[in-house]
């Protein structure tokens, strides 16, 4: 029903999805299946977009082939924890993502207001695909799972491995599986909101 009010939920899902949550280094051997994977995807890509562009688009890497062809794309440091991962979710965005506007967003012509225009283009896939990494990370997180997002790695290498032949460029990296205690950091002190924010 449109204007319903939403509920706050509770603090154990709050703590599942933020304040207990923590970046992983170190994974179990516990596989995760790619029907899993797919729920993940269908709650994130719920998740907002401006004109419902949704440019984001992922590789996950769970094969021991695809592993490899990952890791000499890796700083040295990140190398053995995203081959001990069970998926490595490469995010990447489309920049010819407005091609499928007719569809997301057929009200109007949204596709007319980006093509030829390549900074707005750039932008907006970049903006846009980052939430949805994150909206990813946060579903992830809703149905149990553990992530480790990353940079570290060279782009251009990861680019042509595994997105050759298409518009799509890397954004970040995201090992995902179900993590260990082991070499799990202290939790970072984070910003008190007088630090970060202000109300006008």
């Amino acid at each position: 029903m449109a204007g319903r009010p939403t509920p706050p939920i509770d603090s154990d899902a709050l703590d599942t999805l933020f304040m207990e949550a923590r970046s992983y280094n170190q994974w179990s051997d516990k596989p995760v299946p790619a029907s899993l994977l797919e729920e993940v995807w269908n709650i994130a890509r719920m998740g907002p977009t401006s004109a419902n562009c949704s440019p984001s688009r992922i590789v996950f890497v769970t094969s021991e082939d695809a592993k490899e062809k990952l890791r000499p794309c890796l700083m040295q440091g990140n190398v053995d924890k995203t081959m001990a991962a069970p998926v490595t979710a490469i995010i990447g965005h489309d920049m010819e993502f407005y091609e499928k506007l007719p569809k997301l967003f057929p009200h109007t012509d949204a596709r007319s207001w980006f093509t030829g225009n390549d900074q707005l283009i750039s932008e907006t896939a970049f903006r846009n695909g980052t939430l949805q990494g994150a909206y990813l990370m946060l579903a992830a997180r809703a149905l149990g799972l553990d992530c480790g997002p990353m940079s570290g790695f060279d782009k251009d290498m990861v680019d042509a491995a595994f997105f050759a032949g298409t518009a799509v460029k890397s954004n970040f990296l995201c090992n995902i599986g179900y993590g260990t205690e082991q070499d799990l950091f202290p939790r970072s002190p984070r910003l008190a909101f007088a630090e970060a924010c202000r109300v006008e």
